[in-house]
């Protein structure tokens, strides 16, 4: 009992001390999305919020960090999908955290090369039927959402379309401008500026609903395609174990800053929508996404180099 009251007052000062939060190496996407959350949560917990850039070894530090609510890990689809793509892994992506929230989400464009002669992806469908390994897609990483994006796209359409990695999503993109490979499915954000140059063709957004950041656009579902969708969200998890009470002041403070208007305003320019949700939501959209992208993944083979 005794322990229990201990355990119950510190819930109730919490938070005495700065907060770490674990994510991707600096420069990333995941990295840009902690630094505005961390920010806004700063505003609303009283006490700094501090982005410790440890990549992908963020997953296994914080799975094991003591379950106090002063470590957090905020990742992309790789902290759940890795599991796919890789024989062993340090840690378990639903057995290892406690939800916190759904923080973001990233829409993908389907862009094509200004010469590919498709307006639409009822075209863009048929004329990859019709020319069976034709048509090339550039990617980044193995795994990445652009990749994952093309493959459901290939599943779903029933088109022989090749994959043609890059290092990185910039030369994946350049790739396309330059006519060197056909197609791609890019985040929204970054190809904006070359839609309205003429340098891509933009011809759908992979949302399940259109999207405020490309209006006019219509969705791949609605274009040909039904049922189709892809989008990146971005999570923040605790330890599991973590406190309850620790968790929903967490998720208050995230939720709250997520709506600051400044905040709202610098995710939606860059073309990321601002989500916030319970952490039941959260866990939910990791069941259904580890269900949706595994079976992907291990109907397509895929594999990290």
């Amino acid at each position: 009992m005794l322990a229990a009251l201990a355990f119950y007052a510190n819930a109730q000062n919490y938070p005495d001390k700065p907060i770490r939060m674990l994510t991707s190496e600096a420069g990333g996407g995941s990295d840009f999305v902690a630094r505005l959350v961390a920010q806004g949560m700063g505003m609303h917990l009283g006490q700094r919020v501090v982005v410790d850039n440890r990549g992908i070894v963020s997953a296994d530090i914080a799975a094991h960090a003591p379950a106090d609510g002063y470590t957090l890990i905020l990742y992309g689809s790789p902290l759940w999908l890795s599991p796919f793509l890789r024989a062993q892994l340090p840690y378990d992506p639903v057995r290892d955290y406690a939800p916190v929230s759904i923080v973001v989400s990233t829409p993908n464009v389907v862009v094509v090369h200004p010469g590919v002669p498709v307006q639409t992806i009822t075209e863009l469908i048929a004329l990859a039927r019709a020319k069976p390994g034709a048509l090339n897609y550039s990617s980044a990483s193995t795994g990445s959402t652009q990749h994952l994006a093309a493959e459901l796209f290939k599943s779903m359409a029933g088109a022989d379309v090749v994959r043609i990695p890059y290092k990185g999503s910039g030369p994946a993109l350049n790739a396309v401008i330059a006519g060197q490979v056909q197609l791609m499915f890019p985040s929204a954000g970054s190809v904006t500026q070359h839609v309205k140059a003429g340098r891509l063709r933009a011809l759908a957004v992979t949302t399940a609903h259109p999207s405020a950041l490309v209006p006019g656009l219509p969705t791949v579902a609605e274009s040909g395609l039904p049922g189709y969708e892809s989008v990146s969200p971005f999570g923040v998890f605790a330890p599991l174990k973590t406190p309850q009470a620790i968790v929903a002041r967490l998720n208050r403070s995230i939720v709250d800053g997520l709506n600051d208007a400044e905040i709202k305003s610098r995710f939606f320019n860059a073309g990321v929508e601002t989500v916030g949700s319970t952490p039941a939501q959260l866990a939910a959209m990791l069941q259904s996404e580890m269900a949706k992208w595994g079976k992907l993944i291990r109907d397509a083979g895929i594999r990290e180099e």
